[in-house]
Parts: structure tokens; C-alpha cells; sequence
């Protein structure tokens, strides 16, 4: 039976991923053929969309009544995102360059979203109605101050072109597969969870955190090496405020989140570390490859520590 759940688990991530990343792309289409500018089509499509698997998972959970799970996604993914992500792409494309724009907005930002999220995991083991309209009103003004900034970049010209049916179709179908990815990936970790009678929240912090986090792995590794800087860091930045707010905001207006002892006693250090090394990567503004071996030896050493290897 565990075997069977694995399966389910393994497939249904790799259709939400997949489907997200169709949606992303029908939605691109769209905008594009609308005539709105490339650059906003960036800050908002792009960076929502690479997010959308753990947005979609983590409401899934909360339907399902799992949720812990809520926070152990954000977190775990938040931690991979930083370590896993900007590891790999830092160690194989050997650097990554940081433009000093990014250290005077987005870095504060981060940081500040970061303190949030903390407090309010911490400050009572839960996240309320209250906190998740806190949580979602902090990433509007960050969503403000990003396209203020943008606003001052000359905007790719696009033309406008006929959103046909094909695009408005593909749009649905990738929505209604975002939807059962999610469902039955959240319904393979409850199961497999029960059976190796393991939290729900560790498979949260890991496996889950780690598939939702697929397309931002693909998409900054990619981008680094191309020596796309900005895009690979940029998207790391926007997913992990929209993670902090979004994610966790979103699914506490439906139902109060409960948060595992787990995610408070190992999940939060961890974070903080990662945050707080990636900060002061920023603020050098470079991060070499050893830095990215570095961050890859701490996300090991954090799965170690989840399960109990070290």
C-alpha cells in the first residue's frame, strides 16, 4: 500500500508542476495578446506562477483538514528555495552577480517578510483569520512597491494579437489539472504519513516543499547559466514573499493553520540561517560557486536533521 501511495504521490506532483507551468504559460499568452507589457507580465504572471503549486497544495491541505501542512510547505519551500535553488544555480554557473537595485528594495523586503512569518508561527503556534489578512495585505504593498520600481524600466514592446479559443481552453484544462495535482498530491502525503506513522508536516518540509519548488529550480538554474542573474535571483525574491504571504495567508482565511512542533523547533532556525546567509550574499553582491556548495551542504544537512540521519 505504501508503494501505492508513493506512486500517486510522485505522479500527482508532477502533474500540478507540469500543469502550473502550462498555466503560467497560457496566462503569458494571454497577457501578451491583451497588449500589457512584458515587465508586468513578469512581476505578476511569472513570479505567481512558479508558486502556484505550493498556493494550490496548500488550500488543498486545508480542504482536506491537514493544516499543518500549510506552513511546512511555505517554510520547507521558502528553506529550498534559498539553499537548494540559488545553491545549485550559484555552484553551476560558477557565480551569480547581484545588482545593487535589488539590494536597496528587495532585500529589505525580504527581510521583513521573513521577520513576519516567523512571528506569526511563533507567537502562538497558529496562523488566524487576522494574520492571514495581515499576511495578505504586507504582499500588496510589496506587489506596489515592485511595480513602482518596474515602472521606471522601458517595458518590452509587445503587439497585440487574438486570444483565440486554444489559449482560453489550454488556460482551463491546465487550471482544472493544477486542481487534481494538487488534491491527490495532498492526499498521497496524508496516506503515506499514516502508514510510516511519520507528521505530516515532515513530508511537508521535504518532499512537498521540494516538488513545489521544481519550477523555481528550473527556472533560476536555467536563467544562471544563460547569465541571466537578475531573473534567477528576482524569482527566488518574488516566490518566496508571495510563499510567506500568499501561500499562508490565502489558505488562513478559510481555516485556522496549526503548525507541527517540527516546523517550530527545526524548520524556523533553519530559515533564519538561510535568510539570513542570503542577505548578506546579497549585500556583497556576488555569491560564488563554493557559496553555492555551501548552501547545498546546509539543505542536506537540514533533510539529515528532519529525519533523524544526524
Amino acid at each position: 500500500m505504501l508503494i501505492f501511495w508513493i506512486i500517486i504521490f510522485a505522479i500527482s506532483l508532477f502533474v500540478l508542476v507540469k500543469a502550473a507551468d502550462y498555466f503560467t504559460d497560457f496566462s503569458e499568452r494571454i497577457g501578451l495578446a491583451l497588449g500589457i507589457p512584458q515587465f508586468i507580465i513578469g512581476v505578476t504572471i511569472v513570479s505567481i506562477g512558479t508558486s502556484l503549486p505550493e498556493l494550490t497544495s496548500s488550500i488543498a491541505a486545508v480542504l482536506k483538514g491537514s493544516t499543518e501542512i500549510v506552513a511546512g510547505n511555505v517554510l520547507g519551500s521558502n528553506i529550498a528555495n534559498i539553499l537548494l535553488v540559488i545553491g545549485l544555480a550559484a555552484f553551476l554557473s560558477k557565480k551569480i552577480a547581484v545588482k545593487r537595485d535589488i539590494i536597496k528594495l528587495d532585500l529589505p523586503l525580504l527581510a521583513a517578510g521573513g521577520v513576519m512569518l516567523i512571528v506569526m508561527i511563533m507567537w502562538d503556534g497558529r496562523v488566524t483569520l487576522g494574520e492571514g489578512i495581515i499576511a495578505l495585505l504586507t504582499y500588496l504593498v510589496y506587489f506596489h512597491y515592485t511595480l513602482k520600481y518596474h515602472e521606471k524600466e522601458k517595458p518590452t514592446k509587445s503587439e497585440k494579437g487574438h486570444v483565440g479559443f486554444k489559449l482560453i481552453f489550454g488556460l482551463i484544462l491546465s487550471a482544472f489539472f493544477v486542481y487534481l495535482g494538487a488534491n491527490y498530491t495532498i492526499e498521497g502525503v496524508i496516506n503515506i504519513a499514516d502508514i510510516l506513522d511519520i507528521s505530516t508536516g515532515v513530508i511537508a518540509l521535504s518532499a512537498v516543499a521540494i516538488g513545489t519548488s521544481l519550477p523555481e529550480l528550473l527556472v533560476s538554474v536555467s536563467a544562471a547559466r544563460k547569465g541571466n542573474y537578475e531573473v534567477a535571483i528576482g524569482n527566488v525574491f518574488g516566490s518566496n514573499v508571495f510563499n510567506g504571504c500568499m501561500v499562508l495567508g490565502i489558505p488562513a482565511l478559510i481555516k485556522t493553520l496549526t503548525v507541527s512542533p517540527k516546523t517550530i523547533s527545526l524548520a524556523i532556525p533553519f530559515f533564519i540561517g538561510a535568510t539570513v546567509l542570503f542577505v548578506i550574499s546579497g549585500i556583497t553582491k556576488r555569491i560564488y560557486s563554493w557559496e553555492g556548495a555551501m548552501y547545498l551542504l546546509i539543505y542536506v544537512l537540514f533533510i539529515g536533521k528532519l529525519f533523524g540521519l544526524f
